[in-house]
């Protein structure tokens, strides 16, 4: 939380002024939705910013079933972004796990840790009282660009 805290003061001080000169880069992918109103992926300061990720197949619109079955797929898709901004789970600082319900914590860590078999990163998971589609849970991360050096 903090280091999202200090991203945002960060960000407030930069201003929009300097937001343009930071060389901001939205990551484009094939198949992305049309006229949502975010983008797949943002790449600023050295950092991938992807949007969130729930448990749906993009091309069907379905949600996958279950908790296990909804963090898998979030977490492939996930790993689509990542691939597209051209990184990967290895590259991954920061993830924040979003629990319609709190008692979904043990099932969405067992599908999770499969992504991450090495030193894991940081990780925040909290419960919320809803999510888009009806999502059992939504997925997000910061990671390292890989092309910035």
């Amino acid at each position: 939380m903090r280091s999202m805290l200090t991203v945002c003061a960060a960000l407030l001080l930069i201003g929009p002024a300097g937001l343009a000169a930071q060389n901001i880069e939205v990551v484009e992918m094939p198949g992305q939705l049309e006229g949502m109103p975010f983008s797949p992926a943002v790449k600023a300061g050295g950092f991938i910013f992807p949007s969130g990720q729930i448990g749906i197949d993009t091309e069907t619109m379905e949600l996958a079933e279950g908790v296990a079955g909804q963090m898998t797929k979030a977490m492939e898709n996930l790993g689509g972004v990542l691939a597209a901004s051209g990184a990967s789970f290895a590259d991954v600082v920061k993830c924040t796990v979003f629990l319609g319900d709190i008692g979904y914590y043990g099932e969405a860590n067992e599908a999770y840790v499969r992504f991450f078999p090495g030193k894991p990163p940081a990780r925040s998971a909290v419960a919320v009282s809803g999510l888009a589609l009806g999502a059992l849970l939504e997925v997000e991360c910061i990671a390292a660009d890989p092309a910035a050096g």
